[in-house]
């Protein structure tokens, strides 16, 4: 009987010991810095996975192991369509939710209200948002008492996060970022102050830096990539309101998707910058992270897989 009492406690003092590990990994609020966090196992030689110190980000880090991500834009125009990918998405696990900007036509708080929040409303506590040139006129209006409301605070119009092993950084690609901008010099100053990612980031913004599409890339948004080479892996981006994977450039791969739920836009399939495109298909692009790796999914609204990739990144 004492042996079977003994078993007994063992078995209770283990789980108690697993309860605490998992509420420690819970409890970040990443910032940009990446001064303590979380790591995958145990050894000196482990993975970065995220800081769980606090933080001052406006979106919290998640250190976690492994992370699902979905990101879309130009998906609230309060048609069927954006209702589709929406449902798609809803259907599937999200860990981070990044909306790439644009919602129609003006981006006005009833928009937001009406075409925006019945979509992804339920994602606000977890969702990145960035941008958009639609709501950009009236974002003192729309934007920011939206994203206030949701979260208690004002949004930045740039911040950064982490989810397993990858920084995420959020840009604004409608607002200047020459060499002697403030935000340039924020996005410098982020990556100086967290070099443990190592290339381990993607930066989202509403406007690609490459694209096939009817808009293509925006020239004025070089100094970015000048910024992030070497120190990211991804691009995320709308606007383009189609699906692309560009061919890793300067070890940067673009990922544009638009295709969330507005009028698609044709891809010059001729381009030679091309690894994947879709223009008649809505959707969004979910990636699945882990520390070094990212698998990359192209999904249409009926939930067929278009493409899956990987990419990886390498931590400092």
């Amino acid at each position: 009987m004492r042996l079977r009492i003994a078993a007994v406690l063992l078995l209770i003092a283990g789980a108690a010991l697993l309860a605490g590990l998992n509420r420690a990994g819970d409890g970040d609020d990443g910032s940009s810095g990446g001064e303590t966090g979380g790591v995958a196992g145990a050894g000196e030689r482990s993975a970065y996975v995220a800081p769980r110190d606090g933080g001052r980000s406006w979106l919290r880090s998640r250190a976690k192991q492994r992370s699902v991500v979905w990101a879309v834009g130009d998906a609230a125009d309060g048609g069927p369509e954006s209702r589709e990918v929406a449902a798609m998405i809803r259907s599937h696990r999200v860990d981070r939710f990044l909306y790439l900007g644009d919602v129609y036509e003006t981006g006005t708080a009833r928009e937001f209200q009406g075409n925006y929040r019945p979509l992804y409303g339920r994602y606000d506590r977890r969702a990145g948002p960035t941008i958009g040139n639609h709501e950009w006129a009236n974002v003192a209006t729309g934007y920011v008492p939206y994203w206030t409301a949701a979260r208690g605070k004002p949004p930045p119009f740039w911040y950064a996060s982490a989810a397993s092993g990858w920084q995420l950084i959020s840009l604004n690609s409608n607002a200047s970022i020459s060499t002697s901008s403030e935000q340039l010099g924020w996005l410098r100053s982020t990556i100086d102050r967290a070099p443990r990612y190592g290339t381990c980031r993607i930066a989202f913004m509403h406007h690609p830096i490459y694209s096939a599409g009817l808009h293509g890339g925006l020239a004025a948004l070089q100094p970015v990539l000048a910024e992030l080479e070497g120190n990211a892996s991804i691009l995320l981006s709308g606007h383009d309101h189609d699906m692309q994977r560009m061919r890793p450039i300067n070890g940067i791969t673009q990922l544009v998707s638009g295709s969330g739920g507005g009028e698609l836009y044709p891809v010059n399939r001729n381009d030679p910058r091309l690894a994947f495109y879709d223009d008649t298909h809505h959707g969004a692009v979910r990636l699945k992270l882990r520390p070094a790796r990212a698998v990359v999914s192209f999904v249409a609204s009926d939930g067929s897989v278009l493409d899956r990739s990987a990419v990886s990144c390498r931590q400092r």
